[in-house]
């Protein structure tokens, strides 16, 4: 079983040092309650509404920056994995919103956002690289960037290299939806889950940054596409999960959402527009 925890917290856009206080301690938070999977929101080292390139290059941390190897110590602790969003300094020089993944042993990989949402193209350069899904101590665990999960490709290719959960850090916008309904965003992650019979951790961000007003989405959905937990405002969502459910990808005796695909049929899915 793996103690899955998500923590929504409220970071502010180019504070390095508020940023890395507020996520080392949502990590040791989560450790002292013997989370093994800790997920934190999409550029939590940088904060999100930047007004200028320069502004996000000012809060650029690259891949051996001493920040990382503090989510890993805290880590260590517990033996937890920990998978959140920073704004990462390219050995190229350029920028990206990407995804660490550490345990205690240090950093596990990168993970760069692939679909930039509106003026993320201001600032950072898109990934070019297929997601990928990491062999960790507590499960094999798949990582996307908020706006990937819009597009049903990202988490099918996850979940046909065998990914058990996929760990989405995420700041979600705040938009007009019915009463009593869920975030589009939520929902969307919900059928991903079910769909692809995969665990699904979003973790969204909390406050307000700049007027922007955030969803506060964060959820923990099952392989049948259910929510187990979710929270609203600053705070953390919690479930306890057999990953190993993942591996079963039946409906029924004769219904497999894999071995009932006919991927030959399905070339207009990945060909180049204007083709």
């Amino acid at each position: 079983m793996a103690r899955i925890v998500c923590q929504q917290i409220a970071p502010r856009v180019a504070s390095l040092e508020f940023n890395r206080r507020l996520s080392l301690n949502a990590i040791e938070a989560a450790v002292r309650d013997r989370a093994d999977i800790i997920v934190l929101p999409e550029l939590a080292t940088s904060g999100y509404s930047f007004e200028t390139a320069p502004e996000a290059a000012s809060v650029a941390i690259d891949v051996a920056d001493p920040l990382l190897g503090e989510w890993a110590a805290a880590a260590r602790y517990g033996d937890a994995v920990v998978i959140g969003g920073f704004c990462e300094r390219g050995h190229d020089g350029r920028l990206y919103n990407s995804a660490v993944v550490v345990d205690g042993s240090g950093v596990l990989g990168v993970y760069r956002k692939v679909h930039l949402w509106d003026r993320e193209k201001l600032w950072f350069t898109a990934g070019d690289y297929p997601p990928r899904v990491f062999e960790t101590r507590h499960g094999r665990i798949g990582v996307l960037v908020c706006y990937d999960l819009e597009f049903p490709e990202m988490p099918r290719t996850l979940a046909l290299a065998g990914a058990e959960l996929i760990a989405v850090p995420t700041n979600w916008p705040l938009s007009d939806r019915p009463a009593g309904e869920r975030a589009p965003e939520v929902i969307n992650a919900m059928a991903a889950a079910r769909v692809n019979r995969v665990f699904v951790a979003c973790c969204d961000r909390a406050g307000t940054e700049r007027g922007q007003e955030w969803t506060g989405g964060t959820s923990i959905i099952d392989e049948s596409g259910w929510v187990l937990s979710s929270h609203e405002g600053v705070g953390e969502a919690r479930a306890v999960v057999d990953l190993a459910r993942a591996h079963d990808k039946s409906l029924t005796r004769l219904a497999d959402v894999m071995a009932d695909r006919r991927p030959e049929l399905y070339g207009a899915v990945t060909a180049t527009a204007g083709a």
